[in-house]
């Protein structure tokens, strides 16, 4: 992030500042961070004017909205020295193999024994199901990402505005350095499967917390054959959405959940 880049922009900034990782010399530095709450309105401007200046804009939530830290963003606590890129992962594999990883037997499970673990998936079992294909969005993904962000400041009125330089909001995630899924696997997989729902779903990256993201969806799933498997998509990406969701904590529940949803959110333990 460079001062040159935020000159750039059209749109005045509010306060803020520009952050450092929390490794290094401080050499890297790769959000600006505003000082106060942002505003939909904002973020959609910022939004829209990507194509030219290459800042993603992001909604951030902290980890403690009470915490004079900000964490993990006000604190620093970003690491993108230890990124891969997403461009080295196949995203249709990755989810296949975290499929067969949650859908294996674990007898040191102590929260599902096997038979509950192939029941959350059932009728799937543990064979992975085909991905889901592209459509077309009944609405540009920009202005829908525009809508959530209205709904997702009303909801997490304490959001801060960051800004990313990276072509698309799934990068943003590697270029940041966030380290949310870190139980799971590394960052860069999870930007190449959100890459892919970019494509394929019309997903934007709208809003990210400590563990959380938030994505918008102009083409979600609008059937139930199409809705399963979706669920089995999002289960293999954040098991916790379905394991911990909602009951019945199952993929059919889940999948029934999500028909139409324009948003997706995803939380890891």
């Amino acid at each position: 992030m460079t001062p040159e880049l935020l000159a750039s922009l059209a749109v005045p900034l509010p306060e803020g500042r520009v952050m450092t990782s929390d490794e290094g010399d401080g050499a890297v530095r790769p959000l600006w961070l505003s000082d106060a709450p942002a505003s939909a309105e904002l973020w959609a401007l910022l939004l829209a004017q990507h194509g030219t200046s290459g800042l993603w804009p992001l909604l951030l939530d902290a980890h403690d909205p009470d915490d004079d830290d900000f964490r993990p963003w006000g604190s620093g606590e970003l690491f993108p020295e230890r990124m891969a890129s997403p461009d080295a992962y196949d995203p249709a594999s990755l989810l296949e193999r975290w499929w067969g990883e949650y859908t294996e037997a674990d007898e040191d499970d102590d929260v599902l024994t096997p038979d509950e673990r192939l029941g959350v998936t059932a009728s799937s079992g543990q064979a992975w199901p085909r991905p889901v294909p592209r459509h077309e969005p009944a609405i540009p993904p920009d202005e829908l990402a525009a809508q959530f962000a209205q709904v997702f400041t009303e909801q997490h009125p304490q959001a801060r505005l960051g800004l990313v330089a990276a072509d698309c909001g799934a990068h943003t995630l590697t270029v940041l350095g966030w380290d949310g899924p870190a139980n799971y696997d590394n960052t860069a997989k999870f930007a190449a499967v959100i890459r892919d729902w970019e494509n394929r779903f019309g997903a934007r990256v709208v809003a990210v917390g400590f563990d959380t993201l938030h994505l918008s969806v102009a083409a979600p799933p609008m059937n139930t054959e199409d809705a399963l498997l979706t669920a089995a998509e999002h289960f293999a990406f954040c098991p916790d959405n379905v394991w911990q969701g909602t009951p019945p904590c199952t993929l059919a529940a889940y999948a029934e959940r999500i028909v139409g949803m324009n948003n997706w959110n995803f939380w890891w333990d």
